[in-house]
């Protein structure tokens, strides 16, 4: 199935381009892109795109800089899942559709980061209640660690909201940015393992394997790219 260019990163993603005074320069930035993908034209994944469906949803915190990002792993789940929701980060606003949003009666939200870092106040949950008649809705914070730490800390809006807290042994596969510890998931990998933990397992491999073939599709690129330089 061709992915659609119409989702909620891809709106932002737009949104950032249309206010910038001058363009944002990635790594790459030279290469000729899909426009839906974000890979070079010639790596291009749109056809094998699959759509996911699940019985939770996703909202994606994002910040600033992340939609603009080739290699920014979230809006692989904005492409997958349709009833995924993004909003970019400020320190000192609050985009009032996502206070909408939180409020919204039909969601029970989750915040998803380490119980570490909750709140005196906060709930910490290890799994999603499997009764409730609110659909969950997982919001992930899209940013380097150091940065969604910061996000966590800085938006009151989540600090009376159940803290979702992922036990896992999986290690990252992700290769195309480096972080300081292997057990830092990206932000798919955040995702897909949210939905293991809700009982969609295929939902999490079909998100599983276009991540990898995300980050096969890109790295090719960048070899094919190399050698023709």
């Amino acid at each position: 199935m061709a992915a659609s260019e119409d989702n909620a990163v891809q709106r932002l993603r737009q949104a950032a381009i249309a206010r910038s005074t001058r363009p944002f320069l990635a790594r790459g930035a030279r290469v000729k892109r899909c426009a839906a993908c974000q890979l070079a034209l010639t790596a291009c994944i749109c056809e094998q795109r699959p759509e996911v469906h699940a019985e939770v949803s996703f909202c994606l915190l994002m910040h600033s800089l992340e939609p603009l990002k080739p290699t920014n792993t979230g809006r692989l789940i904005a492409e997958c899942l349709p009833d995924t929701q993004a909003f970019v980060w400020a320190r000192t606003e609050v985009d009032p559709a996502l206070l909408a949003l939180l409020a919204d009666e039909r969601y029970q939200p989750f915040v998803v980061f380490p119980g570490e870092y909750a709140l005196a106040s906060q709930q910490v949950c290890r799994e999603l209640p499997k009764d409730s008649a609110r659909r969950p809705l997982l919001i992930i914070l899209d940013a380097t660690w150091t940065q969604a730490r910061k996000m966590f800390r800085k938006s009151p809006y989540l600090s009376d909201l159940p803290v979702l807290s992922l036990e896992t042994a999986q290690l990252s596969r992700y290769r195309l940015r480096r972080s300081q510890r292997e057990e830092h998931l990206c932000t798919v990998e955040v995702a897909a393992a949210c939905l293991v933990l809700a009982g969609e397992e295929l939902a999490a491999a079909q998100l599983n394997e276009y991540f990898e073939l995300f980050s096969d599709a890109y790295l090719r690129a960048i070899r094919l790219r190399t050698s023709e330089e």
